[in-house]
């Protein structure tokens, strides 16, 4: 058993061992969505069990797919999020969504070889300007109805190409420096049409939260999902996007609690907060440099994963009705470098986010999953 090591919240109990201080954030919890499920024992101890999962691009050096899955295999996981890849090995990266029929095709021939099965498409939905108005900003503004015909049906078929349900996508970006919460309404109807459309393929789409788009905190996804009305429509959480906006561990936790009742996985992303940095309201996100493993970082994970294993059964048997082969902790740690459009850890890095991960989730005691010998012998035909 790993203890936790010296964090904001995080007391002594006189034993020699920590426990999380949590009246403070359950008494913030109480103003968002209700107290915290892990101040109740008999909830508490209800088994809870997640599927890991890391998007294998962050393992690789070179990108090629033969890197990012045997680095997976390697590390135990059985899921994986394709972003970006090299599938033949000849040094041509592309986006999964820009690969070819042949190029899918092969990848899932090497995912099944490796014994992978995808999580999500790591997709680039919703990164684009909500309308066509002039900021600082680089990003750019593509019509709806000819994003829908490129960037969402591109998307649609490499989910159906590699057996994916669910999509992880965004929630598109209001004018650089503006009140996000102004642009609600305008992004739900940009939101339905594509959430159909995945709904039409059989899929799910995730709202991911992050910074400067207009989903960039838990309150924001919480709106946008409960107006946009849809079944397949749930939340993405990410610590690390809400601690890299200069946020303290516990308004990260009162983020997370605003959108608990939403979200249908969680990606693992942790970040040191610098509190010398002046907050202007807007991440520099090609500056970003402070991501650490899940076990050191600002990003509130034990005190968010406590409570989770509490409503981990209710969304575990929301995510299966809808699909999934029930609730991910998808690992994007950019340990080695993270921006507007992915990250990288390298294999290294990957394997220690995934053990940062895992001791937390023994602390807190949810169960999870990596292969075994079971999995081997199954490999192999016995």
């Amino acid at each position: 058993m790993r203890l936790v090591r010296n964090e904001p919240g995080v007391i002594p109990d006189g034993e020699g061992r920590k426990r999380v201080l949590t009246l403070p954030i359950a008494q913030r919890a109480n103003n968002n969505s209700g107290p915290l499920c892990f101040l109740h024992e008999t909830i508490a101890d209800m088994p809870a069990q997640i599927l890991l999962s890391a998007f294998a691009d962050e393992a690789a050096n070179h990108k090629t797919a033969v890197e990012q899955f045997s680095a997976l295999a390697a590390l135990g996981l059985k899921y994986y999020s394709p972003r970006f890849v090299d599938v033949t090995g000849a040094g041509t990266v592309k986006h999964v969504v820009a690969l070819d029929d042949a190029e899918l095709a092969k990848l899932a021939d090497l995912q099944k070889e490796y014994g992978l099965s995808v999580t999500s498409i790591g997709s680039r939905i919703g990164k684009v300007k909500l309308t066509d108005f002039a900021d600082k900003s680089h990003n750019k503004y593509v019509d709806p109805a000819e994003y829908m015909k490129t960037e969402v049906a591109s998307t649609l078929k490499a989910a159906k190409a590699l057996g994916a349900k669910l999509i992880r996508g965004f929630s598109f970006y209001q004018p650089a420096g503006d009140d996000p919460w102004k642009y609600i309404d305008a992004a739900v109807e940009r939101l339905k049409p594509i959430v159909d459309a995945c709904g039409e393929a059989g899929l799910v789409y995730g709202l991911e939260v992050e910074a400067n788009l207009i989903g960039q905190n838990g309150r924001l996804l919480a709106a946008l999902t409960e107006k946009t009305g849809r079944k397949n429509m749930v939340c993405i959480f990410d610590g690390g996007n809400l601690s890299s906006q200069n946020m303290t561990w516990m308004e990260v936790f009162d983020e997370y609690a605003a959108m608990r009742d939403h979200i249908g996985w969680i990606h693992i992303k942790d970040y040191k907060v610098d509190r010398d940095l002046k907050w202007t309201g807007v991440v520099d996100e090609e500056r970003l440099k402070n991501f650490v493993p899940a076990d050191v970082g600002d990003s509130a994970h034990e005190a968010i994963l406590r409570d989770f294993k509490c409503v981990l059964p209710k969304l575990t048997e929301r995510m299966q009705s809808l699909g999934a082969p029930g609730v991910f902790l998808e690992l994007e740690p950019h340990l080695k470098g993270g921006g507007q459009f992915g990250g990288f850890s390298g294999p290294d890095g990957m394997g220690v986010a995934v053990r940062a991960l895992c001791s937390v989730l023994d602390y807190v005691g949810i169960g999870y999953g990596l292969r075994t010998m079971d999995d081997i012998k199954a490999a192999r035909g016995f």
